[in-house]
């Protein structure tokens, strides 16, 4: 059996070379002519898959490395009968530490607490869920708005959309829709960037259409205490040069890229292949913990946390990189772009890192607990 597989998903020869041969494609250029003699498609979100991709191949089975399947056409699969998979909140960890860290960092520059903040989580799936619970724990006060959950469930915690508007932090979590009771393409528009406290900080580690990206550069310009977390952007890999300049921090959609995640994904999306194949699964993968782990050297809780999340992951290596860009001349940059993607580091998640504290800093150990790291107490 021929797989075709974009280049990009973490061990995929080593997963899925036992089902059949792998043949690795860069994701963004992957064609109909590269599926010609395969029975099975493994992509992640560069890849649009349609009836321009698949008519006219013998693709029986497609799968998505990630969350997110807005690049899926899925009535055209499901009207051919192509089985299909993807790796719901494979990633979600991953984004809710990215998240957890540049929160962390923009609130140690402004020499802020965090106890009493207020956060607004747009989007309480997998991710936004995991974003409240790490900011709770950290003392921050999470205004949540979801509509679909709030429809489904009836939930109060679930409030408008203004007044999550109002909160300290603004940090978006919603899919990329068009169509429905709830699209959220441009989502935060001219009119709700407007209605934002004057100092705001914007976080968007969803997709790059739910924000209006000229109305956030004005609104950025024009409002000097107004910051803006960017790792999704419209029309990537060609990203804004101008919004690029004016975020406070800027990354190339790697907020889920940990090596964990990647993994995690891999393994989904392989599981679902064997149980089409009818075969039993014969690859784990396999993770260790980081080596040394992290001993809490300050009195200072909030200081203590931060310093263990930049020890595990420091968001401002990978805004460094791509702020390089700036230096490019602009036909360089979306390939520079792509390639920070297909050549991102090996980063690992907080509960590989094994953080040692002492046993009568239980607030400390909770916090930390809280957002995601293991914890050793010691006398």
């Amino acid at each position: 059996m021929r797989i075709v597989a974009d280049q990009n998903i973490t061990e995929v020869g080593a997963a899925f070379g036992g089902l059949g041969e792998v043949i690795r494609v860069p994701g963004r250029t992957l064609a109909r002519e590269h599926l010609r003699d395969a029975e099975m498609l493994l992509v992640r979100s560069v890849t649009r898959v349609n009836a321009g991709l698949l008519d006219g191949t013998p693709v029986r089975f497609v799968a998505t490395a990630t969350s997110g399947v807005d690049h899926i056409d899925m009535d055209y699969l499901r009207a051919r009968s192509i089985a299909f998979a993807d790796a719901p909140g494979s990633n979600a960890e991953s984004v809710a530490e990215y998240v957890v860290c540049a929160v962390l960092l923009r609130l140690a520059a402004g020499e802020r607490p965090a106890e009493g903040l207020s956060v607004g989580v747009i989007g309480c799936g997998q991710v936004g869920s995991r974003v409240a619970r790490k900011c709770e724990a950290l003392g921050m006060r999470c205004i949540l708005n979801d509509p679909p959950l709030r429809d489904a469930t009836g939930d109060p915690r679930y409030q408008d959309m203004e007044a999550a508007l109002q909160a300290d932090v603004v940090t978006l979590h919603v899919p990329l829709t068009d169509h429905g009771a709830y699209p959220t393409r441009h989502l935060i528009d001219a009119a709700r960037l407007q209605r934002m406290r004057p100092d705001v900080l914007i976080i968007n580690t969803a997709r790059g259409g739910v924000i209006d990206e000229p109305a956030l550069w004005r609104h950025l310009y024009a409002r000097s205490g107004a910051n803006a977390v960017i790792d999704c952007w419209e029309n990537e890999p060609a990203i804004s040069r101008r919004l690029l300049s004016r975020a406070v921090l800027a990354t190339a959609h790697i907020a889920g890229y940990s090596h964990d995640a990647k993994l995690r994904a891999t393994e989904m999306v392989y599981r679902a292949a064997c149980r089409y194949l009818g075969v039993e699964p014969f690859w784990k993968a396999a993770l260790e913990p980081i080596a040394g782990g992290y001993m809490v050297d300050t009195h200072v809780d909030q200081e203590a946390v931060k310093r263990a999340v930049i020890a595990c992951y420091d968001v401002r290596a990978d805004d460094a990189l791509l702020r390089f860009a700036l230096t490019m001349e602009p036909q360089h940059m979306a390939p520079y772009f792509d390639g920070l993607r297909r050549d991102y580091r090996r980063r690992r998640e907080f509960a590989a890192l094994k953080v040692t504290c002492h046993r009568r800093r239980e607030r400390l150990a909770a916090m930390l607990e809280g957002v995601g790291f293991t914890v050793r107490l010691v006398p």
